[in-house]
């Protein structure tokens, strides 16, 4: 009886590891239409493709899969928020990803942020995944911004590095932007709970996975900050009346496996604000 207890409870545990694993393929494409608070249907749109936490050791999608997923979309800029590999022979594998994002034309380019993942790896390595982001057209801020104009209106492109990983410096980040919308480009959401001096019409962030196993809930999220706590891990949300999105990644980490979540490729439609700049810098 036992015996056969423990035979029907390893066939129920392989039952459930493997539809785990098949999450992982099932990659979902979402779509929203962000309206910022100055904006008005007659402003200019921003379309932008958003990609999380490739973790490309684990990877839920490969470069050519990706590229048909996306070559019949148009998209004015493309961000990539942070946590690309942790592993310094992985680096090679991020090329053809960054080919075909290349490929997809974007008019603005493309930027990046890093993630606490990428910091994991040693300086010298480190140094080599940014020069190959760069080697690859895509501008990786580091507490720093670009500015572009969009049928003119600026645009204040905020890149804040990692929260968790305490490099942030949100000052250093907003130096010298113009009146405008300002989008903001980090890794960790946590990052909302200390802009409260800092206007921003939209954040782009990642890190969380949308839990990456969330059965009944993701409780080990709770050591990530206050955002898990407050059942903010995915999706839209707002903070002090801001908006922020939290994407749930491409790839994954620890065990290659998803439960309650799936892997997301997002595309955000931002109305821009030609409002006057409200950013106030903090004393």
């Amino acid at each position: 009886m036992i015996l056969l207890l423990i035979s029907i409870l390893a066939i129920l545990f392989y039952y459930l590891m493997k539809r785990a694993y098949k999450n992982t393929k099932e990659v979902i494409i979402n779509k929203l239409t962000i309206d910022t608070e100055m904006s008005k249907e007659d402003h200019p749109k921003l379309r932008i493709l958003q990609l999380s936490d490739l973790h490309l050791e684990n990877i839920s999608i490969s470069p050519n899969e990706l590229y048909t997923k996306l070559k019949e979309e148009h998209f004015d800029l493309i961000a990539l928020t942070g946590d690309f590999l942790d592993r310094k022979r992985t680096i090679p594998k991020l090329v053809p990803y960054l080919e075909v994002l290349n490929k997809l034309n974007a008019k603005y380019g493309i930027y990046a942020v890093l993630g606490n993942h990428d910091y994991v790896l040693r300086p010298k390595y480190l140094k080599k995944l940014i020069e190959t982001l760069k080697m690859y057209d895509c501008k990786v801020l580091i507490n720093e911004n670009d500015i572009i104009s969009v049928d003119g209106t600026w645009v204040n492109i905020i890149g804040i590095d990692d929260f968790s990983t305490h490099r942030s410096n949100i000052e250093d980040s907003y130096e010298g932007i113009k009146p405008g919308t300002n989008l903001v480009l980090t890794h960790d959401p946590n990052i909302v709970l200390k802009m409260k001096p800092y206007h921003f019409d939209y954040l782009l962030s990642g890190h969380f996975h949308g839990g990456q196993i969330c059965y009944p809930k993701a409780f080990h999220l709770v050591k990530m900050g206050k955002l898990p706590r407050m059942n903010m891990i995915k999706g839209l949300h707002t903070y002090d009346g801001k908006p922020f999105y939290i994407n749930e990644g491409l790839g994954q980490t620890g065990v290659n496996i998803r439960v309650g979540s799936r892997p997301e490729i997002t595309i955000h439609e931002l109305t821009l604000s030609i409002s006057e700049n409200k950013v106030v810098q903090a004393m």
